[in-house]
């Protein structure tokens, strides 16, 4: 209380000499004995004890933070329902048949929706969103530029037409107009991953006469479609002979190595591994080199090259060792697809698949669930079921992660471990195996099918 008075004092004696003219700074100029002293000490002591002051950086946060902050606050009820059956309790289904019925039923819904928008777009062009935001208005499917030209091709390119793409080659390479490589090579690409999709009217036609033969035929034909559905990677078209990539790719002035391994991963994807194989001959002839997906893709259609156990293993081998000059570094997808034909190698694969095991942990990549599906396949395949030794050591890796999909193949982990504890009939490993899927996003590798295999 006297410091206050104290200063109180100081501070009203300097305001009186300020309007009485005797100070001409006013009360800046005026100094308090005591408040100036205490204010000289704690200079002199800043100054000793000054430090850097450091900004941080500016965090930059994902545009799902918030949401993914309020999700990791509730926990996951692994008896609810899946999400896609949350719509309508009342039709909610009871049992696997049914689940399937519905989610077949929306996914068609879906479909119905896509081919109206795609096939009658003109009675979708009316917009009435106020205000127009144009990364929320739908795209726009319909080509816009007229005529013959490489601008035109690129179009119809981007936006998937294939037959529309094709037709406008033909005719510029009919008109003399040259096409650029860049050009030619994205035709390419559109082509090797649909794989003459576009002529839907010719497989009508095709099931028509299928449906229309006798039954005579039909046994004949039995053979090659097998021969087909076991060389084949997808369950989409096949690879025709002769077909509209085959036939851009003879006609081209000049390839390049990109040319080259957009056909062979085309061929591999629609079940022509054997002129997936001369093609990359080819390749190596002109003196080309391949990238990791191109190799990645032949080593997946080893099997179907070769039928000996100790063959197919050689030719992997062969692949590897081309990587190796190439300078082509491998990458999970690489180890994954060796360890997928390893799978169809009998007793070779048992003796191989922990070397390639120990290669990924020399070149420090991750396993992804795919790796740890083909080394169960492969150790629990057959009518004489080893140990549980290999699997215990799986689920012990993999219950200390959280997986994201990186291989295609991760969706079937979680399946093949429970059918292999099953086998097994270990409880005790299905209830580790079954914690280790509620943890994280790992729930998320099951989908509907799965999910009732599973349980």
């Amino acid at each position: 209380m006297a410091a206050r008075r104290i200063g109180a004092g100081c501070w009203q004696r300097a305001l009186w000499l300020s309007r009485r003219g005797r100070l001409p700074g006013g009360r800046e100029s005026y100094r308090c004995s005591s408040s100036s002293t205490a204010l000289e000490k704690a200079v002199d002591n800043s100054e000793v004890t000054q430090e850097e002051i450091v900004l941080p950086r500016r965090k930059t946060w994902d545009k799902l933070a918030v949401l993914q902050t309020l999700a990791s606050t509730v926990n996951r009820d692994p008896t609810a329902a899946h999400y896609i059956f949350q719509d309508d309790p009342f039709l909610m289904p009871r049992n696997a048949a049914n689940s399937r019925l519905y989610s077949l039923s929306k996914e068609s819904g879906r479909n119905a929706a896509k081919y109206i928008i795609q096939n009658f777009p003109q009675y979708f062009d009316k917009t009435f969103a106020e205000p127009n935001v144009p990364c929320l208005m739908p795209e726009t499917l319909t080509p816009q530029i007229e005529g013959v030209s490489e601008e035109a091709l690129k179009e119809r390119i981007r936006l998937r037409r294939v037959k529309e793409s094709v037709d406008m080659f033909d005719q510029l390479v009919q008109a003399g107009t040259p096409v650029s490589l860049e050009t030619t090579n994205s035709l390419l690409d559109l082509l090797s991953f649909y794989g003459d999709a576009e002529s839907t009217s010719e497989k009508e036609e095709e099931a028509k006469e299928d449906l229309e033969e006798p039954e005579v035929n039909a046994s004949e034909q039995k053979a090659p479609k097998r021969q087909f559905q076991r060389g084949s990677q997808s369950s989409g078209p096949r690879w025709r002979e002769n077909n509209h990539a085959e036939r851009i790719f003879k006609i081209m002035p000049e390839r390049n190595a990109h040319s080259y391994c957009t056909m062979i991963r085309g061929m591999v994807k629609h079940g022509a591994a054997s002129k997936a194989y001369d093609m990359y001959i080819d390749m190596l002839n002109e003196r080309h080199k391949a990238d990791v997906h191109t190799f990645n893709a032949l080593i997946k259609a080893v099997p179907y090259l070769k039928e000996r156990f100790i063959e197919r293993w050689e030719l992997a081998k062969e692949f590897l060792t081309h990587m190796a000059q190439q300078e082509v570094q491998p990458n999970l997808l690489t180890f994954n697809a060796l360890l997928k034909t390893l799978r169809r190698c009998g007793g070779v694969g048992r003796n191989m698949c922990l070397m390639v095991l120990k290669e990924m942990e020399a070149l420090d990549i991750e396993p992804s669930l795919a790796t740890y599906d083909h080394l169960l396949s492969i150790f629990y395949r057959g009518v004489d079921l080893p140990q549980s030794g290999i699997i215990s050591e799986v689920l012990d890796e993999v219950e200390k992660r959280s997986f994201t999909p990186q291989d295609p193949d991760d969706a079937n982990f979680f399946s093949t471990a429970m059918q292999v504890c099953c086998d097994l009939k270990d409880i005790k490993l299905a209830y580790q195996l079954n914690e280790t899927m509620a943890k994280g996003d790992n729930w998320k590798f099951l989908d509907v099918d799965r999910l009732n295999g599973y349980w």
